[in-house]
């Protein structure tokens, strides 16, 4: 609105001063010397300048006068962009509602691979907050500068479980039947991109498997695309979160939970993007996700506190 106001005085301030252009400034002068008429031109030429001079002044005033709350008031009503990892779906739309509700801002989110939204906003995308499902990721960015310093917090946890379709009667029941016969094909999150993924190569090396199953591996490029290649039955078997099988509908049944030893501990780090032209709104939802009513909706979604 202050722009609108500075422009429109502005616009208003150049029609004026084209019209006194029309007007015969030498009209009665015609008889005094080149020197008087000038001297005249530069008297109009200051007035010219103080007249914008004032315009913006005054514009500027009225952009200060705004009333708290009003759309110039960027701290207390503003949208911002949330990019987090794909398994944070469905917990983070709810808590997006709670953040809206209670700051009256609006949050946009770009969910996907935590690999995947680290690269974005190394690109230079316009995001305020980033919640990845992996540190790495988000050490990444900060060993860049490009995560605001001091806001980094770990929001939860999760377990690594292996799923498999819901009907199945005599699939994998465990980690290391994976390497039976019977298995041909596996989804797991592309370890490059994908957190889950890298969990996963993880587990599976520590238990010996890994190299010997890389010829049944369907590499998927976010956790909920594993989720789905299991659900629909294309594979025999998926490593996922524990609070992906909820998302499922009962189309996947787990059959396994990874010992903690087996992989790095999982957790989910959150935090400002330093290139953020929001960050007072950025840390609202950040405290939205810490607060209790937050962490009792990941919890509600399969999540765990971070401890």
């Amino acid at each position: 609105m202050c722009m609108k106001v500075t422009v429109a005085h502005f616009q208003f301030e150049v029609d004026f001063l084209a019209s006194l252009r029309r007007i015969p400034m030498y009209v009665g002068l015609s008889g005094i010397s080149g020197a008087l008429r000038r001297v005249a031109a530069h008297v109009v030429g200051r007035l010219w300048l103080s007249a914008i001079i004032i315009v913006f002044a005054a514009a500027g005033i009225a952009c200060r006068r705004q009333p708290s709350g009003s759309s110039g008031d960027s701290s207390s009503r503003r949208e911002i962009t949330v990019s987090a990892g794909a398994s944070l779906r469905d917990a983070f739309g709810e808590i997006g509602k709670q953040y809206e509700s209670r700051t009256g801002s609006k949050v946009n989110f770009n969910f996907g691979a935590s690999g995947a939204l680290q690269k974005q906003i190394e690109s230079g995308a316009p995001v305020d907050v980033f919640a990845s499902a992996g540190r790495p990721q988000m050490d990444a960015l900060s060993s860049q500068g490009l995560i605001e310093p001091g806001t980094q917090r770990d929001f939860a946890r999760n377990v690594l479980v292996l799923v498999v379709p819901a009907d199945t009667t005599s699939g994998p029941t465990s980690f290391t039947d994976l390497g039976g016969a019977k298995v041909t094909r596996i989804a797991v999150g592309n370890p490059k991109t994908v957190p889950v993924g890298q969990y996963a190569q993880q587990a599976l090396t520590r238990l010996g498997l890994w190299q010997q199953l890389q010829s049944r591996l369907i590499l998927a490029e976010d956790v909920r695309q594993t989720l789905d290649y299991v659900a629909r039955g294309e594979v025999d078997a998926g490593i996922v979160y524990a609070s992906d099988v909820r998302a499922a509908d009962n189309k996947v049944r787990k059959v396994a939970t990874a010992p903690a030893d087996l992989h790095d501990p999982i957790l989910y780090p959150i935090a400002v993007v330093r290139a953020s032209s929001g960050k007072d709104a950025a840390r609202a939802f950040i405290d939205a996700v810490m607060n209790d009513e937050g962490q009792r909706t990941l919890e509600k979604y399969g999540f765990e506190r971070a401890r």
